[in-house]
C-alpha cells in the first residue's frame, strides 16, 4: 500500500481519542506516588483569575507530573540527556499502525525476563502471546503499535510491565512508536534499570547518554486507553503533542480506522 492509498483508506469521521481524561476536581489517575494534577487561579497582586470571585475571566494554573497523572508520551530523554522535545519526534500527520489486545501472563507461568527478575505476583506482556496474536498478513508495515491488555491483575502498586523479550520482539519488528495502556512499560520498583525502555530505545544498561541510543528518534506512550468499541487490526494513528520541552509530555493520540476496501 502506497502512502497516498493508506491516507485515502484512513476514515477521519470515525476517529476515536485514547487519552483520558484529566478531571482536575474528580477521579484521575495517579501513580507512583506522586500528588494529583491540580489546578488553581492565578493570583498576581489584587487579581485572581476566578470569575466566581469577581474576575474579569478565568486564568488557572495547571500543576500536573506528565508521567504519573494521565496519557503521556516520552522520548529517549526519560532515561538520558537528551534534548530534544518529544513532539519533535513525531510526524504531523497519521502513522500506519497496529492495534492488538493481548493477554497478560503472571510471571512465573511467563517463562520471560526482565532486569531484576520478574516475582511472583507480576504479570508481564511477553513476547510469545505478542507473536500469537500478531496478524499474517498486513496491508502495511505499521511503524507504530497500540497494546491493548487485558487478563491481569492490574494494582496500582505493581501494575504490569513488558518482558525484556517482549520489548525485544517489539523493536524486531520495525516498531517505532508504543503505545501501552499501563503506567510504564517497565516494572514500577525495578531499582531504576528501565529493562524494557532501554530495549525499546536501543540504549545499553546503564548508559545515560542519548549518543549511545540507537533508536533515539523513537516514542513510548503509557496510560493510553483503548475504548471496547475500538477495532483491533492494521489502523491509522494521529499523536497530538503540546509543543513543550521536556522528556514527557500529556499527548492526545488518535484512532483512525480504515475504511473496508
Amino acid at each position: 500500500m502506497t502512502a497516498a492509498d493508506f491516507i485515502a483508506r484512513l476514515r477521519f469521521d470515525a476517529a476515536t481519542s485514547l487519552a483520558r481524561e484529566l478531571d482536575f476536581g474528580g477521579a484521575q489517575p495517579t501513580f507512583f506516588g506522586a500528588p494529583r494534577a491540580s489546578s488553581a487561579p492565578l493570583v498576581v497582586g489584587d487579581f485572581t483569575g476566578d470569575i466566581r470571585h469577581g474576575a474579569s475571566c478565568n486564568c488557572h494554573r495547571i500543576s500536573l507530573v506528565p508521567h504519573c497523572n494521565g496519557t503521556h508520551t516520552e522520548s529517549v530523554a526519560h532515561v538520558t540527556d537528551a534534548t530534544t522535545p518529544v513532539h519533535r519526534l513525531l510526524p504531523l500527520g497519521p502513522i500506519p499502525a497496529l492495534l492488538l489486545t493481548i493477554d497478560l501472563v503472571q510471571a512465573p507461568a511467563a517463562g520471560e525476563s526482565s532486569d531484576p527478575a520478574p516475582q511472583t505476583g507480576d504479570w508481564l506482556v511477553t513476547a510469545a502471546a505478542l507473536r500469537r496474536v500478531w496478524p499474517a498478513a498486513l496491508p502495511f508495515t505499521p511503524r507504530a503499535l497500540l497494546l491493548r491488555t487485558r487478563g491481569g491483575a492490574a494494582r496500582d502498586d505493581n501494575p504490569p510491565y513488558l518482558s525484556r523479550e517482549a520489548a525485544i520482539e517489539i523493536v524486531a519488528r520495525g516498531i517505532e512508536h508504543l503505545l501501552v495502556d499501563l503506567p510504564s512499560v517497565d516494572r514500577s520498583q525495578d531499582q531504576g534499570r528501565l529493562t524494557a525502555h532501554r530495549v525499546f530505545f536501543g540504549l545499553p544498561p546503564g548508559s545515560r547518554s542519548a549518543a549511545d541510543a540507537a533508536r533515539g528518534d523513537c516514542t513510548i506512550t503509557e496510560l493510553a486507553q483503548f475504548p471496547a468499541t475500538v477495532a483491533e487490526g492494521p489502523c491509522g494513528l494521529l499523536m497530538q503533542l503540546p509543543a513543550f520541552s521536556g522528556d514527557a509530555v500529556p499527548s492526545r493520540p488518535i484512532h483512525l480506522p480504515l475504511a473496508v476496501s
